[in-house]
Order: structure tokens, then sequence, then C-alpha cells
């Protein structure tokens, strides 16, 4: 507005222009638009008010920019500036490549006097920048970058066996709260819609395939909260200013990074916590290879596929999920975020050198032609007409994994394949070829560690709770401080524990960290977060009620052979110890730290992991049975320790944390807490 004369604004969507000009006007800046919506009349109409200078801004699609017409009335205008949105659609390396922007460059200099020329996008990697500034001619450019972290983001990445049934409980689960559930394709759209409309969510949805009077009202269904769910393509979101999306779920895995982060962005632009979740499954990688390879505006295939390797990697990254999108946009991240799907959840390192021996000695006897489900037929041992025409059968890796799920096996492989032991190979169909680092595997020179979800994995054999009835008086207290300690951290209830965490509190009163560990959605990050002050509240309800708790009876639960998924002998690490009592498993850790052995060798001679051996220490404290603090603090540590507690409290680990050297432990930590409450301390 301070500059003289008109600016274009290039915009790629007729539907997003109209809604910007509407608001333009509204506030009383002359604004127009030029696509293919105009009539013969309404074009000339806004060509004459245009040369009359009626406008300060004219959104104009970059297929203009082309047009004879449209050169020459810009000829006799004073064009003071060029806006370029979405400008990432210049560049083959980009999400959503548009040759139409490629006229750009052409456009601005037949132009009478070079104006100001400005590009913005939200989505754009450092190679994609570059041809930004090349194939728009941008010189010398004045950059700004605003970041892309969005810290009210929560990111996850799911592998459900059965998706469908996985958003239906997601759904029942936040009822109140409007979401988008993107689809790779319009058949899915259809059917998901479908499905969830047999379960009584009546749903809107959104793909091309539908009329643009369909769209339209699907659309506004959702703006207006007339339906709270939208299942669409990637047809539908730019433009969309709806702030209270609460979560976007992704059905099926995008073919890039740019085209995730920008749908899923669509959570959470009031700046309250929100879900962005990813579904994935094997089965993605074909769909979006297909996709690609029937894209007609697609020139470069190989970048195209390379993108989606660096999908596939996402999904199967151990590391931090927000850190690793960072990363892809150029940032550089110098630690965890502590508030995505990995950071939080509870995993254990499990070898699988040798399934993964078996895995790529398959592959190399298969001679490398062939994809993850062939691959996967020959381990299992299917007797199909496929694997006996090529002789598959007589091979020495046919069966050899015939005891593992499949799905166990194809999770392995894409692990193998996000850790660079496998690459994808050929374009429209796949094939797994070794890289150089597999034979370092097969000739035993290098082990492979997978982290196993201990919260979502499915185990050969668990230890299952008995059931017992709900204290549902406690329960309700426990909401009340889990609403308090949301509204404290301005996040959803449910993400400091679910509701069906808090009903497993109000069944077995857990007033320790080894009993409260033993509760379903309680890990380790979690119990250092929250723990403790839910424990107080348990043991006060217990004291003021008079209540003998219940001694838990466990009973062993055997997952029938054909449902396996850890594989042989990959049993649950709660049943490590099978020839010991679970109740009494604190104690041996306890007698072997008493003989002199090690935390890790602890760890090593039971199956545990060291923070697991570490909290067995911390009970033992809590149960007055003696442990020399001195090989995990000295006495000055301990000191300031206690200061730290004397100033933030105990309800929350971190507070202390961060007021305390680097390398003071959390188990330090948690040591001097249970000391001092054994002690009865008034400074806590």
């Amino acid at each position: 507005m301070v500059m003289q004369g008109i600016t274009l604004v290039i915009s790629p969507l007729i539907s997003l222009m109209k809604d910007q000009v509407d608001a333009l006007n509204e506030i009383g800046i002359p604004a127009c638009l030029i696509n293919s919506t105009l009539s013969t009349m309404e074009y000339r109409n806004v060509i004459q008010r245009a040369m009359d200078g009626s406008y300060k801004l004219i959104y104009v699609a970059p297929e203009r920019l082309s047009s004879y017409d449209f050169i020459e009335l810009c000829n006799q205008i004073d064009v003071a500036m060029v806006a370029v949105d979405e400008a990432h659609c210049v560049s083959q390396w980009g999400h959503d490549f548009r040759p139409s922007y490629t006229f750009i460059d052409d456009f601005i200099k037949r132009l009478p006097t070079r104006p100001v020329v400005c590009a913005f996008t939200a989505t754009a990697t450092p190679r994609v920048k570059e041809d930004i500034e090349k194939l728009i001619g941008l010189y010398s450019p004045y950059t700004i970058t605003t970041g892309f972290d969005r810290p009210n983001l929560y990111f996850e990445v799911e592998k459900p066996k059965h998706k469908f049934d996985w958003v239906l409980r997601y759904l029942h689960a936040h009822k109140e709260e409007s979401g988008i559930i993107y689809c790779a394709t319009r058949k899915t759209v259809d059917a998901l819609v479908d499905k969830l409309r047999a379960k009584g969510i009546d749903a809107a949805k959104y793909h091309a395939g539908l009329s643009e009077h369909e769209r339209a009202m699907y659309q506004d269904d959702f703006l207006y909260d007339r339906r709270t769910i939208m299942i669409a393509t990637n047809a539908f979101g730019m433009g969309i200013d709806k702030s209270n999306i609460r979560f976007v779920l992704h059905y099926n895995m995008p073919k890039n990074m740019e085209g995730y982060y920008q749908e899923a962005g669509r959570a959470g632009r009031d700046g309250v916590a929100s879900n962005c979740i990813l579904l994935y499954s094997a089965a993605d990688i074909m769909t979006n290879r297909l996709l690609i390879e029937n894209a007609s505006n697609t020139v470069d295939l190989s970048g195209e596929y390379e993108k989606l390797n660096q999908m596939v990697d996402y999904c199967n990254t151990e590391g931090c999920l927000r850190n690793y999108i960072l990363r892809y946009f150029g940032e550089h991240p110098d630690k965890l975020c502590d508030h995505c799907g990995n950071c939080n959840s509870e995993v254990e390192q499990r070898d699988i050198t040798i399934e993964a021996q078996k895995i790529l000695s398959c592959i190399k006897r298969m001679q490398e032609r062939f994809g993850m489900v062939m691959v996967v037929e020959v381990l299992k041992g299917a007797n199909t007409q496929k694997v006996k025409q090529f002789g598959f059968n007589t091979l020495s890796t046919y069966g050899l994994m015939k005891d593992y799920h499949k799905d166990t096996i194809k999770e392995m492989i894409s692990f193998l394949i996000a850790e660079k032991y496998i690459d994808l190979d050929g374009d429209k169909f796949p094939v797994l070829r070794l890289n150089p680092s597999a034979y370092e595997v097969l000739k035993g020179h290098k082990t492979v560690n997978m982290r196993i979800n201990m919260s979502k994995a499915t185990e050969d054999t668990k230890l299952m709770k008995e059931v017992l009835p709900i204290d549902h008086e406690l329960v309700g207290e426990l909401k009340e401080v889990r609403r308090e300690i949301a509204a404290i951290q301005h996040v959803p209830p449910f993400m400091i524990f679910s509701d069906a965490t808090l009903n497993e509190m109000g069944m077995y009163y857990p007033t320790s960290e080894v009993e409260m560990l033993a509760i379903s959605g309680v890990g380790k990050i979690k119990y250092d977060k929250y723990g403790v002050r839910f424990e107080e509240v348990i043991r006060q309800y217990v004291v003021a009620h008079d209540i003998e708790k219940p001694e838990v009876k466990m009973v062993e639960v055997t997952v029938p052979k054909e449902e396996k998924i850890l594989g042989p002998n990959k049993v649950s690490v709660q049943n490590k110890d099978k020839h010991v009592d679970k109740k009494d498993t604190v104690l041996v850790t306890y007698e072997l730290y008493q003989e002199g052995y090690s935390i890790e060798e602890i760890a090593q001679m039971r199956g545990l992991t060291r923070f697991t051996v570490e909290n067995h220490l911390v009970s033992c404290v809590a149960r007055d049975l003696t442990i020399d603090f001195e090989p995990f603090m000295t006495k000055e540590q301990e000191r300031l320790i206690q200061e730290a507690i004397q100033q933030v409290g105990i309800t929350l680990l971190k507070p202390i944390k961060e007021l305390l050297p680097e390398e003071v432990t959390y188990t330090a930590i948690k040591l001097v807490i249970e000391k001092y409450k054994k002690e009865g301390s008034t400074n806590i």
C-alpha cells in the first residue's frame, strides 16, 4: 500500500484468489482477480478498471502470463511489484511443480521497467530455494526465513495392522475435535467415507472427482463445523483458513516431505496443541510409485523417487521426527524435541542381526531382482505359483522365517531400507538391492539393532494383569489433576495420560514408581514428567479411604503361532525373567547389585535395559533397602539436588534437572527424592 502503482499477485488456485480478494475488498483495499471464472463482460470490465487505476492488487493465474492481451494490459499500467505466491511451484524439485510458473521470468522481462519482485513459500528445501531465485529471476534477493518448527504440533508415525480400526478408535476418542484425514487416492477417500458413515460418523469428503458444487458444499460444511471430519486427497487444503483443526491424519504415506509438512501444517494454526499422525504401511510405497509414474507433469522421475525414499526413511527412522523434518528443510536442530512419537515412546533395543542376515541373504539369492512382497513370500515359505515358477522354493532361504508374521518381516525390511542396508532400485516396480554396508552384516562384521516400541509391539507371550473393578471416585480426582497439568502446559488432557490409563490406576492404586510403570500408558518419560504427582494423589486417597491395595495377579497369555510378531525367542521384556515372579524382580536386581555386579552386567544378565535396572535400584530406596549413592553422584551433587528440590518441589523431574549441572543424571535425582521421602524431610 505504500508503493505507487499496482501489485500483481501470481497465485495457483482460483479458490485461494477469490477468498483473498474478498478479504481485501472487505477491509477497503481495492483488489480484483483475473482467471478463467470471469465471463467476457466481467473480464473487459476488470481490464478497464485496471487501466483507470481502480485497483491496488490484481490476482492472476500463472497461465495468464503468456497471454498477449494480458501482456499488453501490463504494458499500459504501472506494475510496481510482482508477488509470487506458492513459489515452490516453479521448481521441478518442489512437491507441486507447475510448468506455467516457468512463464514468470520471461513475463517480467517483457515489462517496460523491472518492478520489485518477491516470492513466498512455506515449504522449500535449500535446493528448491536455489531454483526459485534462478527461475523467477531474483537478483541477489533479500531472504527472510522464519523457521519451519511448529512447537505445538505433535508428530507421530503409527504402523497399525488394520488402519480403519485404528482411525475409528481415534475418532471416537476425539469426538469433539475437528480434523482432516488425507488419503492417497480418490478411491480410498470414497471407501473410507462410506465405512465411517456406516459406523455413524458423517464425514465430509473432497477430491477432484467431485463436482464443483459438491466440493464447495463439503468444504463449507467443514469450515463452519457442520461436519467435524474431512476425508480428502491433497486437492484439499491450500488456502483453507480454519484455525481449530486439532488433528491431521495421513491414512497413506504422502509421496514427499514437502507435501506432508504442508498438509500436516494445517493443524493447530491457532497455536493450540494438535496431532499430526501418519499411518504407514509398506503398500504405500507402491501406491506412491504408481502415482509418480502416472503424473503428467512429472519430468524428473528420479528426483520424485528420491523424495519418496526420504518419506520411507521418515516413517522408519528411530530418531526424533521433528528433527528429521527440520533437517530436511535445511535447519540444524541441536537437541531432541521431547515432543514426538519417537521421543516419547518406550523402546527397547533388539538385536536383529540374525534376522537381517536371513533377509539380506534371501535378497542376494533371488539375484536382487524382486520387490518386498516377493522376498517376504520366499522367507515365509509361501507355496504360490510365482514362487515355484522362479524356483525360489529350492533356495536355502525358502521358509527361513516361517515363524514370523509377514508384517514383522516387512517392518524389518523397511527398517533395513531406512538404515541404508538395502536400496530401492527401479522406477515403477521397485526392487531390493544390497547396499555395500549389507555385506558387512552378512560377513558378521556388523550387528544390527532395531528399536522396538514396547508400547505398540505385540509380544509372543506377555503377562496380563487380572482385571479389577474401577474406583470411579479416584479416577475423577485423577482427571482433575490431569486437567490442571494440561492447562498449565497448554496441551490436551489426553496427552498427559489417557482415560484408559487413569482407569487402570483406579483399579490397582499404584503408589510407587515400579507400580506406576506397570500401568499401561505410563512409560519412563511420562513417569518422569507426571508420575510423582499422580502417585501422591493416589497415596492420599488410599489413606483417606482406608483402602487395602489389591495384590496384582499376573496371568500368562500366549499369542497363537500364526500371529507371532516378534518371532522365535522374542518374548516380552516383562517376561525376560521367566523363572522369576514379576513382584520379586526388583529384589533380584538388588541382590545382584549387592553382590558387586555393575549396572551394565545386571542388564546383560537379565536381558533388561540400563534404565530399567536403575529404576529397580530407585525402588529399592523406596523399600528401605540400602543403596550406595556414590556410583551415581558425589556428595556435592547430592547437596545440589536437595537445593533444587527445595526450589521447585518434586512434582516434575525436568525443572529439577534444569537447575543442575549437565552431568547430574535423572537417576541421581530420583534416588535423592526417594531418600528424602523415606526420611520424611520437610524440605520437599
